[in-house]
């Protein structure tokens, strides 16, 4: 995968907008606001999985040119809280990359778990470790800590920073933890200010 930048200019969704980023291969974009200013409808609009106005690119790559399932292989959303199909965690996985597991605090044998046994915690993280298997381009997070203790957070973040660092990545990350923004973020973008 080569480095990737996506920006987007004038984009509206519902009360989002219009809103002009970019954000360059490797770096991270830190959103916050209130709740309601339009953060998840940002990301949803950026991977393409909302009606939206305005144009998003990756990298001379026009979203509005691109298949919307290649798109998002490309430029995934990773949701507060994931939706799982099948019974057990290994179910959603190709090939599971153990030693990104066990980064996050998880033991080869969680690919047998059933998914009505896993923690909200535990779904985040591994919700996260789904998304990365397909290596995207773009990784939008939506609160990816939102449910976890200070650990599990430190583990999510110093594995996003090595995704970046390892692959190019951008991210676009939204937080209500201003720490948190200050520790992974290398700009930041508030919304809902008048």
């Amino acid at each position: 995968m080569s480095p990737s930048r996506i920006r987007a200019t004038g984009l509206r969704s519902g009360p989002l907008g219009p809103v002009d980023i970019a954000v360059a291969a490797g770096t991270c974009l830190g959103v916050s606001g209130p709740s309601g200013s339009g953060k998840s409808l940002l990301l949803r609009a950026l991977a393409d999985l909302d009606p939206h106005d305005g144009e998003v690119w990756l990298d001379g790559l026009a979203q509005a040119a691109t298949p919307p399932t290649d798109w998002r292989r490309r430029v995934t959303w990773v949701a507060a809280e994931s939706v799982w199909w099948a019974d057990t965690v290994g179910e959603h996985f190709r090939a599971p990359d153990q030693s990104a597991w066990a980064d996050l605090g998880f033991a080869p044998e969680v690919a047998g778990w059933e998914i009505r046994r896993l923690s909200s915690g535990e779904k985040q993280r591994l919700g996260l470790l789904r998304a990365l298997q397909s290596r995207p381009a773009v990784l939008l997070l939506d609160e990816p800590t939102s449910a976890l203790d200070r650990v599990n957070t430190e583990r999510v973040e110093a594995l996003i920073a090595d995704y970046r660092a390892d692959t190019g990545a951008a991210v676009v990350w939204v937080s209500h933890d201003p720490a948190q923004l200050d520790r992974v973020a290398d700009a930041r973008l508030l919304l809902g200010e008048a």
